[in-house]
């Protein structure tokens, strides 16, 4: 069975506490310009590790992905012309 994952979006101070970060779940990605950090949880247990991060010195906010509630089923979604005649 697999686990229902949610991002968080955390935004820090300084890179060199990028390492600390990863205790709190699977790190994906550190941006070096804008000073965030892409980490995946479970969701069963994402609002202990936010209040977790919260609590961190060096941590500006914590923001969740709200991508699994996003419904990707686009219904008036119409194909290409384009393409409709390569394929003939």
């Amino acid at each position: 069975m697999r686990v229902k994952r949610q991002g968080l979006i955390v935004w820090y101070k300084h890179r060199k506490n990028i390492r600390q970060l990863k205790r709190y779940g699977h790190f994906i990605y550190s941006s070096r310009r804008r000073r965030y950090a892409m980490i995946y949880v479970n969701q069963d247990e994402i609002d202990e590790k936010e209040a977790h991060l919260e609590k961190l010195p060096f941590v500006l906010k914590v923001e969740r992905s709200y991508k699994p509630f996003v419904s990707t089923n686009f219904e008036n979604a119409r194909p290409d012309e384009a393409k409709l005649y390569d394929y003939k």
